[in-house]
């Protein structure tokens, strides 16, 4: 039931969206839109209802009843207000709101959303698992607009369940995203902690993991706030109590928390506004710098430098699974030393070489490097045996007629043997086996290793087979003629909405 109840949520609120693309409003500002009005009507009912009151969240709850009440003009600055007056703190509250303005400048439109939208369905009564889903779903639509931007937040899902249940997150451990989006990991880990664990939870346990144990680290406010907002319907943390969404530039300073699990797709790109001064004491050119001494070396490639973050915070003992570009496992200089180091430093043991098409950002090469930090072992290396499970060869897929399922990644996992000691684990054609020494021989210690070819690229490097172009090409008009038809319902929705209301 959850599931019909879910896919009603989302095409009730769905179906406004494109009546809102007519006056510039994006897919992903209308889901911040959403994130606003839905959170200032959750914090009216959970003040106002007869048991359990909220109290709170009484001033919140005034701010609703406003917005019902006026129209107009009037209803548009009153809204702008709200949202300035609460964007203060760092609760929560705070990080929802911090610089939020309002781009729906119809006042009209603006009460349809409040009054027909938002105000008719009752979300503190929906099961946590609806309006969780919901909003993931809004998430997932949102970030399909490519323009926005908001794609670059967005990781497959299927990529998040496979690297989570490889990892298998436990209640005691604390779990950190220090990029975290829209917070896809942290919301999988606590799943997968409840999914395996819930009946065995204390209370300590139970209490931590709705306040605190789980966490990220967000540096764009927008992106920020979507993923307090997710978290809060998936019912981790407090409206009140203090965010567990940080917005902040994680590689500014040394982490002053030491979680055992990292999980995290930091940003693509390989520049940096900023130096990171390591431990070698060089510097970049760039005017501003800030000294990581926590770090090997100096770089400005971000995702190296990520690298480098996630190795230091990790606790002792700890395990990482981070989505990096190919750069990370080839680049020279600063890239080869960082791997040499984490390699002798770390347990490297996993590899996953991801295909192509899974992303929001066209041809974008990815991989999945999972390893664990131990006690120091300074007289021989902690990586013994790099396991490389190449999933690229031969395989394509697109963002809508050819996603990546969670079925497509079982095979790896069936490889990984999550919770067996590797020891286990069988070569296959797609799954081999590399020495530490066989790694540290190859030329600028380079990780880029291919297992199966791809027959596609025997004549033309890099071009995709022109039956997938041709499936992109028809995914792009069926997806335009789709979002015609949802134009046209819901100005026809809206007809019938002013039919009906006017005498």
């Amino acid at each position: 039931m959850s599931n019909v109840n879910t896919r009603r949520l989302v095409a009730k609120l769905w179906s406004y969206c494109d009546v809102l693309r007519d006056d510039g409003v994006s897919t992903i500002d209308y889901v911040e839109q959403l994130t606003y009005l839905l959170f200032l009507k959750m914090a009216h009912e959970q003040a106002t209802r007869s048991l359990n009151r909220v109290t709170s969240l009484a001033p919140v709850a005034d701010c609703w009843q406003e917005l019902l009440d006026l129209a107009g003009d009037e209803l548009e600055k009153s809204y702008r207000h709200t949202l300035e007056n609460l964007g203060q703190g760092y609760d929560t509250l705070g990080v929802i709101f911090r610089k939020a303005q309002n781009k729906i400048q119809d006042p009209a439109k603006l009460k349809r959303l409040i009054k027909d939208l938002i105000n008719q369905e009752q979300w503190s009564s929906q099961d946590v698992d609806v309006k969780g889903d919901a909003y993931e779903e809004l998430l997932a639509r949102s970030a399909e607009d490519i323009k926005t931007g908001a794609g670059q937040y967005f990781t497959p899902r299927a990529l998040i369940s496979a690297m989570v249940e490889c990892i298998q997150p436990r209640p005691d451990d604390t779990i950190v995203d220090p990029a975290c989006g829209t917070g896809g990991f942290l919301l999988a880990a606590h799943q997968y902690i409840l999914d395996h664990y819930e009946s065995q939870l204390t209370p300590d346990q139970r209490h931590g993991l709705e306040n605190g144990t789980i966490r990220g680290i967000e540096l764009v406010d927008g992106t920020a706030r979507l993923a307090a907002m997710n978290m809060l319907l998936h019912g981790i943390g407090r409206p009140n109590g203090r965010s567990l969404i940080e917005v902040r530039d994680a590689l500014a300073e040394a982490p002053d928390r030491f979680p055992r699990v990292v999980l995290a797709n930091p940003p693509f790109g390989k520049k940096s506004s900023i130096t990171v001064i390591g431990e070698n004491g060089s510097r970049g050119r760039e005017d501003i710098a800030y000294e990581r001494k926590d770090f090997w070396v100096t770089t400005t490639n971000k995702q190296l430098n990520f690298v480098q973050h996630i190795a230091t915070m990790l606790d002792i003992p700890g395990r990482a699974a981070v989505v990096v570009p190919d750069n990370v496992l080839f680049e020279g200089g600063a890239g080869e030393t960082i791997r040499r180091r984490l390699l002798k430093q770390y347990d490297v043991h996993t590899l996953l070489r991801l295909p192509t098409g899974i992303f929001y950002s066209g041809g974008v090469k990815a991989n999945v490097l999972f390893f664990d930090r131990k006690p120091a072992r300074p007289d021989e290396p902690w990586t013994t045996t790099l396991w490389v499970y190449d999933f690229r060869g031969d395989q394509h897929f697109t963002l809508k007629q050819s996603r990546m399922e969670p079925h497509h990644l079982n095979d790896f996992v069936a490889c990984y043997r999550p919770g067996e000691p590797r020891e286990n684990r069988e070569p296959t054609e797609r799954f081999r086996p590399f020495t530490y020494d066989e790694l540290i021989a190859r030329d600028k210690v380079d990780l880029d290793i291919t297992l199966v070819r791809d027959s596609s690229l025997d004549n033309a490097a890099d071009l995709l087979p022109p039956d997938v172009i041709a499936r992109e090409i028809v995914e792009d008009l069926e997806a335009a003629l789709s979002e015609f038809a949802a134009i046209a319902e819901a100005l026809q929705q809206a007809k019938d909405g002013k039919t009906t209301a006017e005498p």
